[in-house]
């Protein structure tokens, strides 16, 4: 598939569902379509386990085993999104980077609000340290609010008196939810998947009264950088969140943190899910290069 067709497939595909949503589903609807809307076939070897009462699944980890590993946090808002729905993402970033990836489902909100998800999303990290894997031969991925919760856990390591990853890689990064950055309003037309109201209502619903959006575990784009390890930073040019991810770059690298940070033209929020798009593949090989650069 040509790159023109491959843009008009997952356009068309994008259009569709999030009509559907904007129609009026349940949320229980909503996060089972999602999960079908990013079902991408899996070809990689899978192991499914529970990790502290989190359902769990390494992907690649038989032909990838002893040589690092990829941690990924998924993205939905803090509220959708699975092993499922983020199956193939994760399985194309094992093959590229020849690591296996451990994904894991953190509570949803609302049944779960904030800081549910930062704190599984930790808990998983230790015990992955747990079971003898190195911290600096770990990668934090995340995509979205996955990022948010990647970025998390590595800036909270050496309170919890653990060591930090060898490598962070941020896939559209979701990192303030007062959303105040100009890209909130200069790519509300430009950005086909994501929009401020949903958001925002999304934010609302992760927080709930008792937390404001302020709270740098809530929106790490307010947290401490220094001392984070080599950090890439992929975004769309039509990313409704991408002042999160230029703003990020600016103040980690005002705190001596190695960070890289590229911008796809056209591209909106998250387009690596989308495995056809050419820029979706490009990203994601880039990625790879970058853990093996990077991890032992």
């Amino acid at each position: 598939m040509d790159r023109k067709s491959a843009r008009t497939n997952v356009e068309a595909r994008i259009a569709d569902v999030t009509g559907r949503w904007a129609r009026g589903m349940s949320l229980s609807d909503i996060r089972s379509s999602f999960d079908a809307f990013l079902a991408y076939p899996c070809d990689a070897p899978v192991e499914r386990l529970t990790i502290d009462g989190m359902s769990a699944v390494w992907v690649g980890r038989p032909a990838a085993s002893h040589r690092g590993a990829i941690l990924f946090c998924h993205g939905g808002g803090f509220q959708i999104g699975s092993i499922a729905s983020h199956m193939g993402l994760m399985a194309r970033l094992s093959e590229a980077s020849g690591r296996a990836v451990l994904g894991f489902e953190y509570r949803l909100a609302p049944e779960h609000r904030f800081p549910g998800a930062p704190d599984d999303a930790l808990r998983v990290y230790r015990w992955l340290l747990d079971q003898g894997e190195s911290a600096q031969n770990v990668a934090l991925i995340g995509d979205s609010a996955g990022a948010a919760l990647a970025l998390g856990v590595a800036v909270r390591a050496p309170t919890f008196d653990l060591p930090r990853p060898g490598c962070l890689a941020l896939i559209s990064p979701w990192l303030d939810l007062t959303m105040s950055g100009e890209s909130y309003t200069s790519r509300v037309d430009a950005d086909l998947f994501s929009k401020p109201d949903q958001l925002r209502a999304m934010a609302r619903t992760y927080l709930g009264r008792d937390h404001a959006p302020e709270h740098w575990l809530a929106s790490p784009l307010f947290a401490e950088f220094a001392g984070l390890p080599p950090t890439l930073v992929h975004a769309g040019d039509c990313d409704i969140t991408l002042s999160d991810a230029i703003r990020f770059h600016k103040l980690a690298s005002q705190s001596g943190v190695a960070v890289d940070l590229r911008v796809w033209p056209e591209m909106y929020h998250h387009f690596q899910v989308f495995e056809e798009l050419p820029e979706a593949q490009e990203s994601v090989a880039l990625i790879g290069s970058f853990v093996r650069a990077h991890l032992k």
